[in-house]
């Protein structure tokens, strides 16, 4: 009798760990990505008070590229782009999903989380008139690997940062 209600115990007991380390991992794949409203910039049109023609990974803004600016204060989430190599994001809105590079930080107003380069923002807004972009859904991903655009297929979930 004491061994059966020891091994129930033990069950117990494994069920619970291991319930709360699958609840930890979801957890972490969730949290790694945010939610929030994208908006476009383009340091050569006047009018602009984004910093210049250079962005913060030392390379020249580039218009036709896929490339996006990461608010400042998600620096660490997306690899600090200070002084360092750009990194890679997964960025859903409006049905649609593109892999941009991570070369800049930004956005300047209040509220918006990432600023996408004119490229990546026709994908979403082709004439450009809306501006903002609600719900954009931004994903870390790991590696270097990544070819920036537009992506039909979804992005394996081993795929994406989960720290």
């Amino acid at each position: 009798m004491v061994v059966r209600l020891s091994a129930v115990i033990c069950g117990a007991a494994i069920m619970f760990v291991w319930s709360s380390v699958m609840a930890r991992s979801e957890r972490a794949t969730h949290d790694a990505s945010i939610v929030g409203t994208a908006s476009t910039y383009n340091p050569y049109k006047p009018g602009y008070r984004e910093g210049g023609p250079e962005t913060a990974s030392g390379e020249r803004y580039d218009p036709s590229a896929w490339t996006a600016a990461i608010q400042t204060g998600l620096r660490e989430k997306f690899g600090g782009v200070h002084g360092g190599r750009a990194r890679y994001a997964l960025v859903e809105g409006d049905n649609k999903r593109v892999v941009v590079k991570i070369n800049d930080v930004g956005p300047l107003e209040p509220g918006r989380i990432i600023d996408l380069n004119e490229r990546t923002m026709r994908l979403f807004d082709p004439t450009l008139q809306r501006g903002l972009i609600p719900n954009v859904k931004v994903t870390p991903l790991r590696g270097d690997d990544w070819t920036p655009g537009p992506i039909d297929e979804k992005v394996a979930a081993s795929e994406v940062a989960t720290d």
